[in-house]
């Protein structure tokens, strides 16, 4: 233990914000849904209020809790996630996104077999939106908006296997990547070919046919790497 406390401080902090995600739970409350008051949370469990919002705060930069101000304290929308991405990552070198890619592809396409096979109904309706949109933004030229609307649809077909943490994976490797993955539609180029090819895994996933599902994301993903690291290669 160090003479500025500073180990006890952590752990006290680490403690108090378990034990408040605890009474959420506890609670059964939902995102969105307002949580106790700062003072209410110092006097329940006995600690100084600048030290519940700190606490409070470390719950925020997780999505656990929402601090609004004049308002007070609300659920966030990550309270029950298992996988947090780091909202303060530094932007991946070349070397790093192509990790990034290689990881997508070793991840996904076994996913996109459990999406086949499950089928979840409302991820089904969800990635066919995203398809009609990403065909509206090529046409709009809109190529920013079409990566994120590209990233959505690798979550909606997550999110089909109907298994959570699974999807939270998948998010954390594309969601926070929004910068990066634009930067990849750039270099990749051909937007229409991507977006066939997520049609055609839509298909073989509201066809239920696992096998072809995995077998059209690897390729999907390994035709974008082969790319990527081509014109890394031959800048």
């Amino acid at each position: 233990m160090s003479a500025s406390g500073g180990v006890v401080r952590r752990s006290l902090l680490d403690d108090l914000a378990t034990s408040m995600l605890a009474l959420i739970a506890e609670r059964k409350l939902s995102a969105g849904d307002q949580f106790e008051s700062v003072r209410s949370l110092a006097d329940r469990f006995k600690v100084a209020v600048p030290t519940v919002r700190e606490a409070l705060r470390r719950l925020e930069a997780t999505g656990a809790v929402e601090l609004r101000h004049g308002s007070g304290v609300y659920v966030g929308p990550n309270v029950g996630r298992l996988v947090l991405a780091n909202p303060l990552a530094l932007a991946p070198s070349a070397e790093r996104l192509v990790e990034l890619l290689q990881a997508r592809a070793l991840i996904e396409p076994p996913v996109a077999a459990l999406a086949a096979s499950t089928r979840d109904a409302a991820a089904l309706e969800q990635m066919e939106q995203d398809l009609t949109t990403a065909a509206d933004l090529i046409s709009a030229g809109d190529h920013a908006r079409l990566a994120e609307v590209n990233m959505d649809f690798h979550r909606s077909l997550a999110q089909a296997s109907g298994n959570a943490t699974l999807a939270e994976v998948v998010e954390s490797v594309t969601v926070v990547n929004v910068r990066e993955q634009l930067e990849i539609l750039h270099i990749h180029g051909d937007r229409q070919a991507d977006l066939d090819e997520h049609r055609a895994i839509f298909d073989a996933v509201r066809s239920g046919d696992p096998d072809l599902a995995e077998l059209l994301t690897r390729e999907h993903l390994d035709g974008v790497l082969a790319v990527i690291n081509q014109r890394l290669q031959h800048p």
